[in-house]
């Protein structure tokens, strides 16, 4: 299956492609992950035109979001078509380092654990190879991200470098921010 082309379906939940209408949905998850500060790289006061801004990718990225099936549990989170999780991808560099894609990924915090964060990843992965990447890299992986960096580590990613105390974390202070990688 083609990830530009048609949805992954899995676990209760589809991926596809972004539209602009999921924007109020996508701004619900991600909006409390970068005042968190916890995990993305992101001003904490960053403004949802901003935010929009950066989040929605042009070709040969993309943005996607994983969206609920159906009825689920009583949970509002789950009620069919909400937004659970999101996640881009875009070229890591222009000119001669275009050919390795970046991307990022953030899950409602009611979806922690259930496995849609690396689905998110395995979507990226098949959308970044069917778009031509050869590459995808992550620049700035909190070390303090276990599950995190453990996810990625099981998807084929190997930490290249920690570069020491390169995120304030705003509970855990200075920690190393990680740079993984993994050919398509």
């Amino acid at each position: 299956m083609s990830a530009t082309t048609e949805p992954e379906r899995a676990a209760g939940w589809t991926i596809r492609e972004a539209r602009a209408e999921d924007w109020p949905g996508i701004w619900a998850i991600l909006e409390p992950v970068i005042r968190a500060g916890e995990t993305f790289t992101w001003d904490r006061d960053t403004a949802e035109d901003e935010a929009r801004g950066r989040w929605f990718k042009q070709a040969p990225g993309q943005t996607f979001v994983a969206v609920a099936d159906g009825p689920g549990d009583s949970d509002s989170d789950r009620a069919a078509g909400a937004i659970l999780g999101t996640g881009e991808l875009h070229p890591n560099q222009g000119g001669g380092g275009s050919h390795v894609a970046n991307a990022g990924y953030m899950v409602h915090p009611a979806q922690a654990g259930r496995g849609l964060a690396r689905a998110l990843c395995a979507y990226s992965l098949e959308a970044a190879r069917d778009a031509g990447f050869r590459a995808m890299q992550f620049n700035a992986v909190v070390e303090s991200n276990v599950r995190a960096v453990a996810a990625w580590k099981s998807m084929g990613f190997e930490v290249l470098a920690t570069i020491p105390e390169a995120f304030n974390h705003p509970e855990l202070g200075y920690v190393g921010l990680q740079v993984m990688y993994r050919r398509l």
